[in-house]
């Protein structure tokens, strides 16, 4: 007669051997395919932010998904890659010229710093400042050398590429790709998946819809307002400016007062003053005035202190990519918090933003057309 062998943890073990080997070599695949994708980070991120930043252009469309998705794909790159994209290649061009031609750039900030009639032992000091900044900052910076500056603009281009074809795919077939993933979640777990995803999808539009909209028109009314006062460099400061005013408490005004206070030194005050005003109300009059309260509905509910943190923190760790990666991250963190909160108090959901939306609905619809 047999007596029933307890069944231990090595039994269990031992039964569920398949499972784990599957397990790990799913997780050693994942592991490589995420050493792979490292390089491509940017491009991904940049997608992703550019389809939260197209998709309100591609709702009008409703039906026509993959016209819709073109024309917005093409109503948000076509500024991005005249402004902002060329702004950036005439940054990185100009700190080479800067690096090349450190004795002239040095002597120029002497004598206009010398041009301000600083009492002598503050300007001595200034000097002083001026000069240990540049022989270590950019003998550091030269060190990197042409091949990998050649390399760096090579992959910001492949990574832009990646990021306009990632864009028109999570367009045109995002929804599908949600429910897709949706169907591998247990189905006691998929309310609970469907609601933080509702969270996070709110979130990340009041995040990046609002300020990346308002970013844009202002950087492309700063190049007409530049060219008509004959600065030079417009798309590199038209690209500070479209930095600067899609961080929250940052804005525009940080490249601005310094072009004004440049102007002044150069032309006198009522040039400086003539610009400052034209510029303010031309650049951001519209944005501020129609856009922003337009767009207040679109509001994250984070507050502007955390994310302003979120971005610069990104930028500095990871930069391009973790740039927008990091308040995506917050954005994760906050949607889970406030999934927990309403777990444990079910009367917030009655009280919840009412433009949360169920992301579930469009899977069961299309699944009932499909028996249908």
């Amino acid at each position: 007669m047999k007596f029933n062998q307890p069944y231990d943890g090595v039994s269990q073990l031992i039964e569920s051997r398949w499972k784990i080997a599957a397990a790990l070599v799913i997780a050693v695949l994942l592991y490589f395919a995420f050493l792979i994708m490292i390089p491509l980070a940017d491009g991904v991120v940049l997608g992703l932010v550019f389809a939260y930043i197209a998709r309100p252009i591609r709702m009008k469309f409703k039906r026509y998904k993959k016209l819709g998705s073109l024309v917005a794909s093409t109503c948000i790159f076509v500024p991005i890659i005249f402004i902002v994209g060329a702004g950036v290649v005439e940054i990185l061009h100009q700190i080479s010229w800067v690096i090349d031609n450190q004795t002239v750039v040095i002597g120029s900030i002497f004598d206009f710093v010398s041009a301000l009639e600083i009492p002598g032992r503050y300007l001595e000091q200034i000097n002083s400042a001026v000069w240990s900044l540049f022989s270590s900052l950019l003998p550091a910076i030269g060190g990197i050398g042409i091949i990998s500056y050649a390399q760096s603009i090579s992959l910001f281009v492949i990574n832009f590429i990646v990021s306009i074809i990632l864009c028109y795919f999570l367009l045109s077939d995002g929804d599908r790709l949600y429910c897709a993933f949706l169907a591998v979640v247990p189905e006691e777990y998929q309310g609970t998946v469907n609601r933080y995803a509702s969270h996070l999808d709110l979130i990340l539009t009041g995040i990046f819809i609002g300020n990346a909209y308002a970013a844009l028109i202002v950087s492309v009314t700063s190049v007409v307002v530049f060219y008509a006062f004959g600065l030079t460099h417009v798309l590199a400061l038209a690209t500070l400016i479209f930095i600067a005013s899609i961080i929250p408490l940052f804005a525009g005004y940080m490249v601005l007062v310094p072009l004004t206070v440049l102007r002044y030194f150069d032309q006198g005050f009522e040039s400086a003053l003539i610009f400052f005003v034209v510029s303010s109300l031309v650049i951001y009059g519209p944005p501020e005035l129609i856009l922003r309260p337009y767009l207040t509905s679109l509001k994250s509910n984070i507050h502007p202190m955390f994310l302003m943190l979120a971005f610069l923190g990104g930028a500095f760790v990871g930069g391009v990519a973790g740039f927008f990666a990091a308040p995506i991250l917050l954005g994760a963190l906050v949607a889970a918090y406030r999934v927990y909160q309403e777990t444990m108090h079910p009367e917030l959901v009655e009280k919840a933003d009412p433009n949360l939306k169920n992301l579930g609905y469009t899977c069961k619809k299309e699944t009932c057309e499909k028996v249908q």
